[in-house]
């Protein structure tokens, strides 16, 4: 739990706070963002929420934090909170909330699907969250976008039956179980409308999934900044390689979509005409910074 007695010096006088145990992964920022803002390497709560509907997504980013690193000077019941996980975002997609932080907080979502629900990447493994998830008909795959962002990805397959997929490349000690390892570098097809394209870069397995041609889950690959209104790659955190990264841009440039859902950052949204451009102006950025 969050100490008052570690509240940060940034955080706005009020109620609700966020302490030095912050990881800087930025859960709380893109959930409620009119509350939580970064300075330096830590988020802090920027303003006190004002009204029902700001307090309840407070509340929500409290529930999400992968390290307990908010808090309330008061008391909250926070039934509604846990609740509202998995929250939905747009038709069948749903953000799992819950955030891990083996995976750095990094988000998971469920995608409901008549054929089987699909869990993209691992999010904590609360009870609440798996109770919900078996409401909603349970998980039959596990897509994980690459090796950070696995977390509790053995618990969950193990409860649901569910089938994991990781590309060969990213497979390690704590992931050779998994069921299905893809390998090269081709696209494949999880599901009908489902298909996984690897996209090395980031890490030298990552993969990127696309859905019904308008979602595009994309681990650590790519992400969105509300600020600029534009798509953000970080080279600064490319593990593997930034040309094959800039490379993998370039193939992910060429499929049109809408939404980019990321492991790690805002989630964005474009008609997918504007999204092309998006992907566009990224690639040449991209490409300018690997001279």
């Amino acid at each position: 739990m969050a100490q008052a007695a570690r509240r940060l010096p940034e955080n706005a006088t009020g109620d609700f706070y966020v302490d030095e145990t912050c990881i800087y992964c930025g859960s709380c920022r893109w959930i409620a963002p009119v509350s939580f803002d970064l300075a330096g390497e830590r988020s802090y709560a920027k303003a006190q929420p004002r009204g029902e509907a700001e307090a309840r997504r407070a509340e929500r980013a409290l529930v999400a934090c992968p390290t307990a690193s908010i808090g309330t000077a008061g008391k909250h019941n926070l039934a509604a909170a846990r609740a509202a996980f998995p929250a939905r975002m747009d038709g069948e997609v749903y953000h799992c909330g819950w955030h891990a932080e083996a995976s750095f907080g990094a988000a998971s979502c469920l995608v409901r699907r008549p054929d089987g629900n699909i869990l993209v990447d691992s999010p904590r493994c609360a009870g609440r969250l798996v109770r919900a998830l078996e409401d909603m008909g349970g998980v039959r795959w596990m897509f994980l976008s690459h090796r950070d962002d696995v977390a509790d990805h053995a618990r969950f397959a193990a409860h649901f039956g569910a089938t994991r997929i990781l590309h060969a490349d990213d497979v390690n000690h704590g992931t050779r179980a998994v069921e299905c390892q893809v390998e090269g570098r081709e696209p494949a097809v999880l599901a009908p409308g489902a298909t996984m394209i690897p996209v090395p870069g980031h890490t030298r397995g990552s993969m990127a999934m696309l859905v019904d041609d308008t979602l595009l889950f994309t681990g650590d690959h790519l992400s969105w900044s509300p600020e600029d209104s534009a798509l953000v790659a970080w080279r600064g955190v490319c593990w593997y390689d930034w040309r094959e990264q800039t490379r993998s841009m370039a193939r992910l440039a060429a499929r049109r979509f809408e939404w980019v859902l990321p492991g790690h950052g805002t989630p964005g949204r474009l008609p997918a005409a504007a999204m092309a451009r998006a992907m566009e102006s990224r690639l040449g950025r991209m490409r300018a910074e690997g001279v």
